[in-house]
């Protein structure tokens, strides 16, 4: 099982599938040139492709401190370009200098490899919806009809996606929608740091909620048969790539170009947000105690950085950077708890 992700075996985590699998890197990336922040293509043409050539360092890092004691925060986004590669000296030697390396805040589900094998031929069928209802009966007309326009610009135009669950259908557009912008999800900078640590003998500390299910057959069973509040995880999900695609390539190159100022002055989407939110306030996560994915990972990294910045001298922290930027701010909390917190220049 990942430590990175909520686990794709169990449909109950369905996000996963969502954010792993609808996010993989499907096509070779094709050459083109940056687009301008803001600049949209003409109607109907393809999206624009993007080319970072060479090595991007991301953005500078944010410093949390107390007394003699400082937390530098590194902030990782996703999609990135395909082909970008990423290396930052100023990142190797703080987490070199540093006692100890906090992750990226992540859930897992607590289940050994083979019971996770065990649970996999009950999982056919788990993306369609219950009772044989198709999108159309479950979505507004109007963004139907938007979903349907998607559909035959990035994915076959196959009636077959009609009997997937929105939240389902959201991922597969999410997939091919990024992939034809030149983006890809699967760029591991989490993992890229640990790497860094373990070769400087860095204390990696996961900031991990460990989340056990007792019956995953039975959690299957019940999720098949039960509908999800996942209409707006669509919905958003339409908009987002409607309307929102210039906005994810200007976000992607600002990042591997360190330019925060071009960073701060886009919104992040409240389409990934939207996604968590139909499977963790379903009806089989609740049920379980297993809802509240979002406040558990927050209170978990919190924890994890107040108690390494009483500790260490130096420590080195990732951070998606909606959680460091966004409405709910992770740094925002820490610095109104009384630490000092400074923008990267």
């Amino acid at each position: 099982m990942s430590r990175r992700a909520v686990s794709a075996v169990v449909p109950v985590l369905c996000l996963s599938l969502l954010t792993a699998s609808a996010w993989a890197q499907t096509e070779p990336p094709q050459p083109a040139t940056e687009p301008v922040a803001g600049t949209a293509a003409a109607p109907g043409a393809p999206p624009e492709q993007i080319l970072v050539v060479g090595q991007k360092p991301g953005p500078g890092l944010w410093k949390v401190s107390k007394d003699d004691h400082v937390m530098w925060v590194f902030g990782i986004y996703g999609p990135l370009p395909k082909n970008m590669e990423w290396r930052s000296q100023q990142v190797e030697k703080i987490i070199a200098q540093s006692q100890e390396l906090i992750t990226a805040p992540s859930a897992n589900l607590g289940m050994g490899w083979f019971r996770s094998l065990t649970v996999l031929p009950f999982m056919i069928g788990m993306e369609d919806n219950p009772d044989g209802k198709v999108l159309g009966d479950l979505v507004p007309p109007e963004t139907h009809q938007r979903w349907l326009a998607l559909r035959k610009k990035y994915l076959k135009d196959d009636d077959d996606f009609e009997r997937k669950r929105p939240l389902f259908a959201a991922g597969e557009l999410s997939e091919k929608a990024m992939s034809a912008a030149g983006l890809s999800k699967q760029m591991d900078l989490t993992k890229k740091v640990v790497q860094i640590a373990e070769q400087n003998k860095v204390k990696v500390t996961w900031a991990t909620v460990k989340m056990e299910l007792d019956s995953p057959v039975k959690a299957i069973r019940e999720f098949k048969k039960t509908p999800l509040e996942d209409v707006a995880c669509f919905t958003k999900t339409v908009d987002r790539f409607e309307t929102d695609l210039d906005a994810l390539r200007a976000r992607a190159n600002a990042w591997s170009k360190g330019d925060i100022d071009a960073i701060r002055g886009l919104d992040f989407s409240e389409q990934e947000a939207a996604c968590l939110n139909a499977v963790q306030n379903s009806k089989v996560m609740q049920e379980r105690g297993l809802g509240d994915i979002d406040g558990k990972m927050r209170a978990t990294w919190i924890g994890a950085a107040e108690k390494a910045l009483g500790t260490n001298k130096s420590t080195f922290a990732v951070l998606p950077l909606r959680f460091i930027l966004g409405k709910h701010s992770y740094l925002a909390e820490l610095q109104a708890k009384g630490y000092v917190l400074e923008q990267p220049e």
